[in-house]
């Protein structure tokens, strides 16, 4: 059978068996016909809080946070409909804060990109960066003794609005809501021990779940802490098309997202397979090495133990350049000693969560990588198995499994989040 990946922008199609094969995607929701209109209606009718236009007077500041060049998020539609919704408010009352999080900042080019020019020439635009000291504010400790870390241009705001798009997330449970707030906007100090050894080890922190779960219990709290005034998120198809809108109240709108994202991205199966296809997702979550850990992480729910797991992503940026993920990867030899090293006490690296998530589904399955901006050495250093041909390597890796291997295919990556039943 001929089946179609999502990788980098055009997708790569593959030849795959006929027998013994799964293949998982998630429930395809149409794009709605008006999404501006609903967005503006959402905006009028929150949930929890009053609408958008009652709550933001004239002469306030506002900020609002959106997701960084990685994520698939309907920038333009949807602060076309909050500036749509906040009249009174002249454009240089209004800051649009890039939500890196640790990531890399984003370029001028991308910035007009991901906003639009207009929007780029009329607002002022900033980019977080988690390592500059100078532009964070402390604002306290959570309960879990995270020290909190926030970009000041947020804390100074008099209204906070954050927008995002909800999907699983693998070890935070979901996108979106309070993540705009932290990891999103948060110190390098706040991320690390947000996403330290012993948080993203517990077994609640993985895939659609978010109660019990100790990095969004963290997150939720932050939130709390700084105060959300409004919050608007949506939901995508595979063509990243809206497919609902959420807005109002952070933790109640985002309960709601998360909701609707799991009845449609999280299906059931009924026992493990020898080998899983998966992608992660195409452009923009393919970028680098590092965002595709989420499509390895995908496939690891439903991969047997000492399985296969054969990961397409295109990886046009590389590792990426930002952060330590690359450098802590070298610094070991096998995943077995970067876990060893990851979980001693006292190391704390930028990017050891995305490595720690790594090497646990080495543990489990051998993982082969199909990537066009990666060369074979440099996936090899990753600890990785470099393969060409994504349909010989499914193939001999289901010959090696025996007569009766068992294949899940899953084209959207980690846009469909398989579980055991």
């Amino acid at each position: 059978m001929r089946i179609r990946l999502d990788y980098g922008i055009e997708g790569l199609a593959v030849e795959l068996p006929e027998e013994r094969v799964t293949i998982i995607e998630p429930v395809f929701r149409p794009a709605m016909a008006d999404p501006h209109a609903a967005l503006v209606a959402r905006l009028r009718s929150p949930v929890g809080c009053p609408p958008l236009r009652e709550l933001v007077e004239p002469g306030r500041t506002v900020a609002i946070s959106v997701c960084d060049i990685t994520r698939a998020q309907p920038r333009r539609e949807m602060l076309r409909a909050l500036f749509e919704e906040m009249p009174d408010v002249p454009a240089q009352d209004i800051t649009i804060l890039i939500a890196t999080g640790t990531h890399r900042t984003n370029t001028p080019a991308e910035l007009e990109k991901m906003l639009g020019a207009d929007i780029v020439r009329r607002f002022q635009i900033l980019n977080h960066d988690s390592r500059d000291r100078e532009s964070l504010t402390y604002i306290g400790k959570t309960t879990t003794h995270v020290p909190v870390y926030l970009n000041s241009a947020w804390m100074n705001a008099d209204i906070k609005i954050t927008t995002g798009f909800v999907e699983p997330h693998f070890f935070a449970g979901f996108s979106g809501g309070p993540k705009m707030v932290a990891p999103g906007l948060a110190g390098l100090g706040t991320v690390l021990v947000l996403h330290d050894a012993q948080r993203i080890g517990h077994p609640n922190a993985t895939w659609g779940v978010t109660e019990g779960n100790p990095i969004h219990d963290d997150v939720r709290e932050i939130a709390r802490m700084v105060g959300v005034d409004f919050a608007v998120d949506v939901t995508l198809n595979r063509e990243q098309k809206i497919t609902a809108v959420f807005a109002g109240d952070l933790f109640a709108e985002h309960r709601a997202a998360c909701e609707a994202a799991k009845r449609d991205a999280m299906r059931a199966v009924d026992s493990p397979f020898d080998v899983v296809l998966t992608t992660n997702s195409g452009f923009p979550l393919d970028q680098n090495l590092y965002q595709a850990v989420k499509g390895m992480s995908a496939a690891a729910k439903v991969v047997k133990p000492g399985g296969t797991i054969v990961c397409a992503a295109e990886c046009r940026d590389g590792l990426p350049s930002h952060g330590s993920y690359g450098q802590v990867l070298a610094s070991q030899p096998s995943p077995e000693k970067l876990l060893a090293m990851i979980n001693a006490p006292g190391y704390s690296m930028p990017d050891q969560w995305q490595v720690q998530i790594q090497a646990q589904i080495q543990m489990k399955a051998g993982v082969m990588v199909k990537t066009g901006g990666l060369t074979p050495d440099a996936v090899r250093a990753a600890h990785l198995q470099p393969i060409d041909d994504v349909a010989a390597a499914v193939c001999d890796a289901m010959r090696a499994a025996g007569p009766n291997a068992t294949l899940c295919v899953l084209p959207q990556g980690p846009q469909t989040i398989p579980y055991l039943r």
